[in-house]
């Protein structure tokens, strides 16, 4: 039973724990840091598992009982469920996410960004919030399924999950976990924003104030993203002593290597920026024509200056008065239907 017990405990770590620990010797004594290896997969597929489960209870139990209430169409139904997912995540991301870079040291110190790399060993809640990233995405690939998404919404949600997972993993990968923590903490902030924007838009069409917060945002994060990017590869990672492509040793830091991560930021940016602006220009449209539609619907006709005498009242002063001396009362007129965007 005991041998029983030990393998079925090692086998549970594998798929529960991060794998790859190893002791780093500090000033004062030893700490447990973690490298990536091919064991990660299985951990990540647990995690996938979890998220779904995750996934599900928040639908039950939180969005369907507020979808319900607000008494959604099918399409507003589906982009409510999608944001109503995506706010639970970006805001415990941000939370944790800031969390690693407050007590690893990484805002206080820029220069960590690039120092000292290859970043190949990573502290456990490093780890630990990469591995979790990249089941969340890869979870949300089944969830187009489960979540029965309509067909012409399925390209765009692959497009942002691709993009996610390309960057995460490429972080990951490429040891520079350090640089991918600001960017996800930079790019969820503004997701959480846009997002919650959307819930409060389905809960009251009116309300906009939120979309207008997110557009000034998102622009000066797509600023920060690129100059920080550009700060930490075209200029620090080139600075360095080391830069020899090996990969058993964990190092990318080569000429070809950076200019291929700097076009990838910058093009997924570029194309986010470019995605934004076109955007707003069919928003605006959509506003101007629906103006211009309101000035060309006709005004209700006028009442003739003068009144046609009836047989049933007589005219007294230029009003009509009925026999017994009191006024008619006029039809009111219908206004013109408002045209529909």
């Amino acid at each position: 039973m005991d041998v029983s017990a030990k393998v079925t405990a090692k086998t549970a770590f594998l798929f529960i724990l991060p794998q790859y620990n190893v002791s780093v010797p500090t000033a004062d004594s030893e700490t447990v840091h973690y490298h990536y290896g091919p064991k990660d997969l299985v951990t990540i597929l647990f995690y996938i598992f979890i998220t779904i489960i995750l996934h599900a209870v928040v639908q039950e139990y939180i969005l369907d009982k507020i979808s319900k209430r607000l008494h959604l169409s099918k399409v507003k139904h589906s982009k409510f469920n999608e944001s109503g997912q995506l706010v639970v995540f970006h805001l415990s991301s941000v939370i944790w996410c800031f969390y690693v870079v407050v007590t690893e040291g990484y805002l206080t110190n820029p220069r960590s960004l690039w120092e000292d790399y290859p970043h190949v060993y990573l502290p456990f809640q490093v780890k630990f919030f990469y591995l979790c990233q990249l089941a969340y995405w890869l979870h949300a690939l089944p969830e187009l399924y489960f979540q029965k998404v309509r067909k012409e919404e399925v390209p765009r949600q692959l497009q942002y999950i691709c993009l996610y997972l390309v960057h995460i993993a490429g972080a990951y990968l490429l040891n520079l976990s350090r640089l991918g923590l600001i960017l996800l903490l930079l790019q969820y902030s503004t997701e959480f924003l846009f997002h919650m924007a959307r819930l409060f838009y389905f809960a009251d069409e009116n309300n906009e104030k939120l979309f207008n917060a997110w557009a000034a945002v998102f622009g000066v994060t797509r600023l920060f993203i690129l100059t920080l990017a550009v700060l930490a590869i075209g200029f620090g990672l080139a600075r360095m002593e080391n830069q020899a492509f090996d990969p058993e040793k964990g190092n990318f830091n080569t000429l070809l290597c950076r200019l291929c991560v700097l076009l990838l930021v910058c093009a997924a940016q570029a194309w986010l920026m470019w995605r934004f602006i076109h955007s707003q220009l069919r928003h605006w449209r959509e506003y101007w024509n629906e103006q211009s539609a309101k000035r060309r619907v006709p005004a209700a006709p006028r009442l003739p200056a003068r009144l046609i005498k009836r047989e049933s009242g007589y005219h007294e002063n230029g009003v009509v008065k009925a026999e017994n001396g009191t006024s008619p009362r006029t039809k009111k007129l219908k206004s013109p239907l408002r045209p529909k965007c």
